[in-house]
């Protein structure tokens, strides 16, 4: 787990530019759209589209914004017809990359993915190449001010979360899938500021990549995710101790 919480300030900084250039928008408004279309514009009867509207919230998304995304997604406004799926492949160091793709256009997506790939460093690899390394999983991130190791356990564990891990002023809490919105409202209960939660692709192993090398792997995610198609990069870098995230 050593340097997943410098992963976590990389994220977070990323997020904040996404979310100055309206992209986080566009692809929660997918999300929105796709969870609707696949199980129903109710969210009390839908838990991927629940985890989408807590997305949304989190990034203070106007409400007619969030329920025209889902109208559209459930047939009630004309709209455009998503298809999802994942690319694999490699970043340099063989750092492992799962993107996850919502596009209406294949041909459009695979082309814009192989040349950011290749000009990045990066090798497109077949279906299953790295994402039997994920698993999908709740993450719920806390950092230490807001509360103890010893609270969070307590409060996680009785919730039904799966794991707990404390890093370098961080808390992390794993959950299921199916218990994440029980686990993150068991935390919300208790006036309990999270720093993000999500429905992730959690890597089992990690890949270590020396401090001089990790730009390279971080600028290939980064083009990866400026695409429009592309909804999430997951990988499974290592980001060693020595490496400067400010």
């Amino acid at each position: 787990m050593s340097g997943h919480s410098k992963w976590a300030n990389i994220q977070h900084k990323k997020s904040a530019n996404d979310a100055k250039r309206g992209k986080i928008f566009t692809k929660i408004i997918r999300e929105l759209s796709i969870a609707a279309k696949t199980g129903g514009g109710d969210p009390e009867n839908n838990p991927r589209l629940r985890a989408a509207v807590i997305k949304a919230k989190e990034a203070n998304m106007p409400k007619d914004t969030m329920e025209r995304a889902i109208k559209k997604g459930a047939g009630e406004l004309d709209n455009v017809v998503y298809e999802e799926f994942y690319y694999e492949g490699y970043a340099p160091d063989g750092v492992a990359i799962l993107m996850e793709i919502m596009t209406d256009n294949k041909n459009r997506t695979a082309g814009e993915v192989r040349s950011t790939m290749t000009k990045n460093g990066g090798n497109l690899g077949a279906s299953g190449c790295v994402s039997y390394m994920f698993n999908k999983k709740g993450l719920i991130t806390f950092e230490a001010s807001q509360i103890s190791e010893e609270k969070a356990m307590e409060i996680a564990i009785d919730a039904g979360a799966e794991d707990i891990v404390s890093e370098d002023g961080y808390i992390y809490v794993y959950t299921t899938p199916e218990n994440f919105e029980d686990v993150l409202n068991a935390f919300n209960d208790k006036d309990i500021a999270h720093d993000s939660a999500e429905i992730s692709m959690i890597p089992d192993s990690y890949q270590e990549v020396p401090a001089d090398r990790v730009e390279k792997v971080l600028n290939l995610i980064e083009k990866l995710e400026d695409l429009d198609d592309v909804q999430n990069v997951y990988n499974n870098m290592k980001i060693p101790d020595d490496y400067d995230v400010t």
